[in-house]
This record gives structure tokens, C-alpha cells and sequence, in this order.
């Protein structure tokens, strides 16, 4: 273990409510625990269910830290015991359950992926909630294989821009939906094969003209609510639907004689309560499937705007704006 701090500045809040509530407070350092480490945090990822959490609606999971944040990059400087896997100084990056808004923070030993050199700590930071989500929603649960079409909303969030880029590397024809022209031309730069403004046109009415009828393989969902429907005449026969967030409503009303007479799935995740032995796991394939193309500087997520973390807030602010292209982070002081 390396020396550290007694105290350190980390952002919570007391209430529930808009960014506002969000505020820098002095906390004492973590002590990992078995199987943990503590990792002295360079950036921070900020994403939709932290603002989600700040809101009321995403509380953590129970032991998880009550500080926002799920990701993070920076060094290991202490093991908790029963590591075994030598990480003592080495730059990682980790999926956590929480407290990734600190200067230190606690993650898992076997949540934790070796930083590259090549990689650099903001964009390591900006990898693993939506790495980790995107794996095993698209290429677990939706079973999605070389040469399939997928349909994915909100093309130049986090998710969907690191579904672009992952479909696109392991052969799959991503058609994404965008509010506005200029997100479209962007998401096509990412990699997108089409995007469509669901401002100014029927999204449903655009797949089937780009599929020639046929409809798409996969559907990865954020929106929920009266799109589910809309979703489901998407896809083709044996399409499968994968709900990863609720952000139109959480109630849908489906026909199922569409979901029998086609023979579709509908199927959904959410990552944070997943089991330790789960996310290890998960990170384990990551590890060996995706991450060579970390190293080789082929996978690279698209970068929005850094805020100090005592900026937390504004960072917020400009999440739920929803006028990001990509990744937003916080860089520790």
C-alpha cells in the first residue's frame, strides 16, 4: 500500500433535484476490502444513470457507494486482501457500483482493465460503463453476429456511439436515430451505416425503406415506453429487443400476436445490480475479445468535453441538454 491521505474531495448531494444539488464535500479515504482495490482516480465518466441517481430514481444497489459515478480511470495504490492479480501501481480502468466522483475510489479487482500506454486516462475513463453495457446487451443478450443490421436510438450518446463503433468492428450494418441533422452527420462519421432524424421523419418508415422490407436484426432500446411498439414492427422474423433504459416511460403496450406469429424476444438489462462474480466474468471476456483492439488503437470512444469535478454540476447540466456528442468526463483536481 502506498502512502495515503486521510481525507479526501469528493461529490455527493444531500437532496434530490437538478444539477444544482450536486456539491464538492471532504470524505475519508476508502480501505479496500478483500478483493478490492483502491485506485487514485484521474477522470471520472459521467453518465445517464448518475444523473438518474441525483434525481431520485436510481438509487445504488445496497453496500455500493452513495457518490455518483461507475467509471473510472487512474492508478491502483492499495490491495485489499486476496488480490493476487499484481495491480499495485499500474493505471486501470473500472466498471464500479458507485463512488467514482472522488479523488479515490474503490473497485474490484476483477472489474479492473490494464490502461494501454497508447490510451490516454480520460478516454480509459470513458470506456467501461458503456463498454461493459453495450457487450453484453448487443453481443450477450441480443446475440448479435457478423453481418446482422441493428437499429440503435440515440446514436451520438455514449451508448450509442460505442454501439456504432463495436458493431461496426465486428461486422454489423448499424442504422441509428438522432434529434437533428447535424447528430446524424456526426453519428455517420463515428461509423454509423444511416441515421435518421426521428425529428423529421417515421423512424419505423425509414428502417423498412433501408432494409427493403425486411427490418432489422436487433434492437438496441434506450427509450422504452410507446416506442417499444414502434420498435417491434423494426425488426425482421426472429428480431430480437434489447431494453437498456426507460427514458419515454416505463410502460409499453405491445400486440403479442406479433411477438408469436413473428417470433421476436424481448429481452432487457441493467448492469449496476449484476453480481461481482457477473461483472468479473464480463470484464474477462471483455478482456480477451475486445480489449486487443484497445490496445492496437482500433476502439477509441468519442470524447465530448472534460469538467473539473468540483464542475460536476455543469457536467450534468450539459448531459441532460442532451446537445453532447459522445463522452463526458471529470477530471480530478
Amino acid at each position: 500500500m502506498l502512502e495515503l491521505p486521510v481525507t479526501m474531495t469528493a461529490v455527493g448531494f444531500d437532496g434530490h433535484g437538478g444539477p444544482e444539488v450536486l456539491r464538492p464535500e471532504t470524505l475519508p479515504v476508502p480501505r479496500p476490502g478483500p478483493g478490492q482495490v483502491l485506485v487514485k482516480v484521474a477522470y471520472a465518466g459521467v453518465n445517464r444513470p448518475d444523473v438518474i441517481q441525483r434525481q431520485g430514481s436510481y438509487p445504488p444497489p445496497p453496500g455500493a457507494s452513495p457518490i455518483p459515478g461507475l467509471e473510472i480511470a487512474g492508478q491502483v495504490v492499495a490491495l485489499g486482501e486476496g488480490v493476487t492479480i499484481p495491480l499495485l501501481g499500474q493505471n486501470v480502468c473500472a466498471l464500479v457500483s458507485g463512488g467514482g466522483y472522488a479523488q479515490y475510489c474503490l473497485a474490484e479487482a476483477g472489474h479492473c482493465l490494464p490502461v494501454p500506454e497508447s490510451l490516454p486516462l480520460d478516454q480509459a475513463a470513458a470506456l467501461p460503463e458503456t463498454l461493459f453495457t453495450v457487450w453484453h446487451n448487443v453481443f450477450e443478450r441480443g446475440w448479435a453476429c457478423e453481418g446482422e443490421t441493428i437499429l440503435v436510438h440515440g446514436g451520438t450518446s455514449g451508448i450509442g456511439s460505442m454501439a456504432i463503433m463495436l458493431g461496426k468492428l465486428f461486422g454489423l450494418t448499424v442504422i441509428v436515430t438522432c434529434g437533428g441533422a447535424e447528430k446524424c452527420q456526426a453519428a455517420l462519421a463515428i461509423g454509423a451505416t444511416h441515421a435518421i432524424d426521428y425529428k423529421a421523419s417515421d423512424f419505423v418508415e425509414e428502417v423498412k425503406a433501408i432494409t427493403g422490407g425486411q427490418g432489422v436484426n436487433l434492437v438496441l432500446d434506450m427509450v422504452a415506453g410507446d416506442y417499444v411498439a414502434r420498435n417491434l414492427q423494426c425488426l425482421a422474423p426472429d428480431g430480437r429487443h434489447v431494453t437498456i433504459a426507460v427514458q419515454g416511460g416505463a410502460k409499453a403496450q405491445i400486440n403479442m400476436a406479433q411477438v408469436m406469429t413473428r417470433r421476436l424476444t424481448l429481452t432487457g438489462s441493467t448492469l449496476r445490480a449484476q453480481s461481482v462474480t457477473f461483472k468479473a466474468l464480463l470484464a474477462g471476456e471483455i478482456l480477451e475479445t475486445v480489449w486487443p483492439l484497445v490496445g492496437e488503437g482500433k476502439l477509441r470512444p468519442i470524447m465530448d468535453q472534460a469538467f473539473p469535478l468540483d464542475q460536476a454540476a455543469a457536467a450534468h447540466a450539459r448531459m441532460e441538454a442532451g446537445h453532447h456528442i459522445g463522452k463526458i468526463v471529470l477530471k480530478m483536481p
